[in-house]
């Protein structure tokens, strides 16, 4: 079995299961934030910082922005192998898909870090 460097796990089962942890705490994050604007239907800025100033919400945030990071990382990672290849691109192929993956790359970790300065900052 060939492991890709640029994969996120050891193969693509682990990957498989990163993805679907991911989703998962993606999913518990929406409905926290969905559940907080029911519970608070005249929400103001006051009401919303009071909301996010509590440790644990911000360390919620954090899992939520790391799993998108995550998931957003093997989705993309995906697609670039299925998509960008020597046999569908010609030649360039490799090259694209590497450029395109270290992009991704680049702008998810700008995100994750910008993400960790508005929670803790």
């Amino acid at each position: 079995m060939v492991t890709a460097v640029t994969s996120l796990g050891r193969n693509g089962v682990s990957d498989w299961l990163a993805q679907r942890a991911s989703a998962v705490v993606l999913l518990a994050y929406t409905l926290f934030i969905v559940g907080t604007l029911v519970y608070y239907p005249e929400l103001d800025y006051a009401q919303w910082k009071a909301v996010f100033d509590q440790t644990w919400v911000k360390v919620f945030s954090l899992g939520a922005l790391l799993s998108l990071a995550v998931h957003a990382w093997v989705g993309l990672w995906t697609v670039s192998t299925d998509y960008l290849t020597d046999r569908l691109m010609g030649s360039t192929g490799t090259v694209l898909r590497l450029l395109f993956q270290a992009a991704s790359a680049i702008v998810l970790f700008v995100y994750v870090v910008w993400g960790i300065q508005i929670l803790w900052g």
